[in-house]
């Protein structure tokens, strides 16, 4: 079950102000108990408890931040307009931007009881529980980019095109911002990534950082019951979404991101071509698109999210407290990206 935590000193919030504000819009008691969500590195995510009823809360860090980073505006909106499709999301409760109630815009929205699974290789469970995890997974991430999401109301979430381009340019921009010391290697896999923009343009919703950890498994059966932390969502390439659910198939386990090295298929769990070919059938058609490109660069997003959390940690803005361990761990996923990037050139 997901792990909760007293607090964290750089998180805490003014508990009278939030339920001054929830029994104003919702009624009823002011008292709350309040823990923090440990294993998140970005927006600071808490479990209220209200009485008999059980609330999450997803606000904006304190401190400087990244231009465009912590929409969680942009989360409210999209599991607003998925809440009556095939993708399962919490209910939506109230958003919040006031920012003088808690320091920061904040939403509610209901707590989803399951299991999240951080260990990717899903320890504790059987052979056949980890294979109907992972086509759950597989099958909700289908379902999401066969939504039409001009039908669902985000024909305004987002721009339906060059989103490749767009993408390589902003997380370069990002990790040149948060930069704390210079990566050599990290600056080729750019100069790639710019030189070998696909033309294939397809346009979907993407959630943007889909991956077994950001999902609520129902408490007993092998499914997604609801798809968490929508931050990084917008309209663009579903390969793009793809690529990175796959790269536990491309990393080692040295990386905590990747089970590579590991004989998962023993344990239940797809090769990387058989959990894309269920994917591709699933959106019927062609996947069409770079593989290896879209593969480098999810590797490069991760290596420059990553060094986001490391300069958030350094400044005392991290959402978790393992924060500063990851200050190795970008540069070894920049050199993954680069020997991707290279292969077969």
């Amino acid at each position: 079950m997901p792990q909760l935590v007293d607090v964290l000193p750089n998180s805490r919030i003014d508990e009278q102000a939030l339920a001054a504000f929830m029994t104003e819009h919702l009624g009823g008691a002011r008292t709350l108990d309040i823990h923090q969500f440990q294993g998140g590195q970005s927006n600071p995510t808490y479990h209220v408890r209200r009485g008999d009823a059980e609330y999450v809360l997803r606000k904006r860090p304190r401190g400087t931040l990244l231009p465009g980073a912590h929409a969680i505006n942009r989360e409210f909106a999209v599991q607003q307009a998925l809440k009556d499709s095939d993708v399962p999301v919490a209910e939506m409760i109230l958003f919040c931007e006031d920012e003088s109630i808690l320091g920061e815009a904040f939403y509610l929205m209901e707590h989803v009881p399951g299991r999240v699974f951080t260990d990717r290789l899903l320890g504790g469970c059987s052979v056949a529980e980890r294979a109907a995890i992972y086509d759950s997974m597989n099958q909700v991430l289908a379902a999401l980019h066969n939504i039409d999401f001009r039908s669902v109301g985000l024909e305004g979430f987002g721009r339906a095109d060059t989103y490749v381009a767009r993408q390589v340019s902003r997380w370069s921009r990002n990790y040149r911002a948060s930069q704390v010391r210079d990566l050599p290697v990290m600056q080729e896999v750019i100069t790639w990534l710019e030189a070998h923009v696909p033309a294939d343009d397809q346009t979907t919703i993407v959630h943007g950082d889909y991956r077994i950890g950001n999902l609520v498994f129902h408490p007993a059966e092998p499914r997604v019951v609801a798809v968490l932390d929508w931050e990084l969502s917008t309209i663009g390439h579903p390969l793009a979404d793809l690529a990175y659910n796959c790269l536990p198939w491309r990393l080692p386990t040295s990386t905590q991101r990747g089970f590579a090295d590991e004989d998962f298929r023993a344990l239940g769990i797809p090769s990387e071509a058989d959990y894309v070919e269920a994917y591709r059938r699933r959106r019927g058609g062609s996947l069409g698109g770079d593989w290896r490109y879209f593969l480098t660069f999810a590797m490069f997003r991760s290596a420059a999210i990553l060094a986001g959390v490391y300069r958030r940690a350094l400044d005392g803005n991290a959402s978790d407290a393992r924060g500063l361990m990851v200050g190795q761990l970008f540069e070894t996923i920049a050199h993954h990206a680069w020997e991707t990037a290279s292969d077969g050139e």
